[in-house]
């Protein structure tokens, strides 16, 4: 009988924080900027240059902490790690190792068995290093400082995950906790948000864990998913192999789907961490974290639960909308002016979703603004234009953010309930098809939407449809 085996891992999640300006200088932290060009003495680690502590990087790292469930070191300082390599310029990397900012914590995933705490072992703040270009055209590496200070905290999670699944909903609710609190935007295909994974295998029942691997050079969830399933199978082969496996770290290639070995594991001695003499310990009083705590911004599951009781709307369109702040943003503002959420989540549902896959968006880039959607809402309310010139306006709303009262009257888009003009239309539409009137007389019901057509055809799709039906009913019927 073959062993079974269990999967163990644990992740290191890197996140760039929002701040404006870098950790420990004033450069702009701006993604695609020229190449150095946020850059100062500071961050390109000139000689005699001393870094100064941006204040809003601790505050984001205690946000995040508290919305994690974190103990907060209320005395902690910074560390000197050394290492050498070309994209970074000081030869040593300002991070912590002793006192980390947060400790102790989890977050709560949905699993296939029930809910599942993971745990949360540390949460702590490091400046990010540059970026090492490869010139293949001439044979040569450039790096750009641009990164190279651009505020990090890494959140160091427990081995509490056994499979790509848990991991992608401890990634995806981690990524949901930072954007609501407005921490970072999180973009894993701009490197805000980055994923090492750690895994090794066991068998089932042991409880010692099997040698564990590091895997980087993951920036997409599917990455990660493909990335874990393919480094499983590989413990696994060796050590059916009889074969041991390294403890070192590897880099996962997403096109061969395979992943090499980088280098052999360091450990905390091999980097000579000492107390970081250029800055002093900060100390956390219980004022501040109060004062932050004040602060936090609803998270999802509180979303979730008021959406519920206040709007009336599908779980299920709760779900899709509170999966982005920004759509609940828009949703919440939008259901404040005209006052029904449930066709603001069916414009957002159905239209808004369809038109963001069309043109291969996230929620977060939907540009137009919620006094513009509640105005459609109340135009289509009021009967004033029909569904399909409704869904014609959107498209224009979402792309162009247009006023759309403005934009019904210039076009004159707006629906025809003259009845008297609806009237004498619709007569010769019936006086133009005897075939589909004796159809419809002969008991075909089907032939009156033809006719139906025809008359929308006739209006330009500007007719009132339940107008239309009724006086069409009048006129056969008669």
């Amino acid at each position: 009988m073959s062993k079974q085996y269990e999967t163990v891992i644990g992740l290191e999640v890197h996140v760039e924080l929002a701040t404006k300006t870098k950790i420990f200088c004033s450069c702009s932290t701006e993604f695609g900027g020229a190449p150095n060009s946020h850059t100062c003495p500071v961050c390109t680690g000139m000689p005699g240059s001393l870094p100064v502590l941006n204040k809003q990087v601790v505050e984001y790292a205690i946000a995040v902490g508290l919305a994690t469930n974190c103990n907060i070191t209320q005395y902690c300082k910074f560390d000197r790690k050394n290492y050498f390599y070309p994209d970074n310029p000081q030869n040593y990397q300002i991070s912590q190792l002793y006192l980390p900012i947060c400790r102790n914590g989890y977050v709560e995933i949905d699993t296939p068995a029930g809910a599942k705490k993971i745990g949360i072992h540390e949460i702590h703040m490091e400046e990010d290093a540059g970026k090492l270009i490869h010139d293949e055209w001439e044979d040569c590496s450039l790096v750009d400082y641009n990164r190279s200070g651009v505020p990090l905290i890494e959140i160091v999670s427990e081995p509490d995950m056994r499979s790509a699944d848990e991991v992608i909903a401890y990634l995806e609710k981690l990524r949901l906790i930072i954007q609501y609190l407005g921490a970072s935007d999180c973009k894993l295909n701009e490197g805000s948000m980055r994923a090492d994974v750690n895994l090794s295998v066991r068998e089932v029942g042991a409880s010692e864990f099997g040698t564990r691997t590091e895997m980087k050079n993951l920036n997409s969830f599917k990455a990660i998913a493909r990335a874990i399933e393919g480094e499983r199978a590989r413990q696994i082969e060796l050590i059916e192999e009889g074969k041991a496996v390294i403890q070192e770290t590897r880099r996962w290639d997403d096109n061969k789907e395979y992943s090499y070995a980088m280098r052999s594991k360091e450990d905390a001695q091999d980097y000579r961490y000492f107390p970081e003499p250029d800055l002093v310990p900060i100390s956390i009083s219980d004022e501040w974290i109060d004062e932050i705590r004040k602060r936090q911004p609803e998270l999802r599951s509180e979303k979730l639960e008021r959406y519920k009781k206040e709007y009336d709307i599908p779980d299920y369109d709760a779900q899709i909308i509170t999966g982005s702040k920004h759509m609940a943003d828009i949703f919440e503002a939008t259901t404040a002016i005209c006052n029904k959420p449930k066709k603001v989540s069916n414009w957002l549902m159905v239209e808004t979703m369809r038109l963001i896959k069309e043109h291969d968006m996230e929620p977060d880039d939907i540009s137009f603004s919620p006094k513009n959607l509640a105005a459609l809402v109340d135009l289509a309310e009021a009967g004033t234009v029909n569904s399909s010139v409704a869904k014609e306006v959107f498209e224009e709303i979402f792309l162009h953010d247009i006023d759309p009262k403005k934009y019904v009257e210039e076009k004159g888009l707006a629906t025809v309930n003259d009845e008297g003009a609806l009237r004498s239309t619709i007569e010769q539409v019936v006086a133009d098809n005897p075939q589909s009137v004796s159809d419809y007389k002969a008991g075909k019901e089907k032939a009156i939407g033809f006719l139906v057509g025809q008359t929308m055809k006739a209006m330009k799709g500007k007719a009132n449809p339940g107008m239309v039906n009724q006086i069409l009913k009048e006129i056969l019927n008669g």
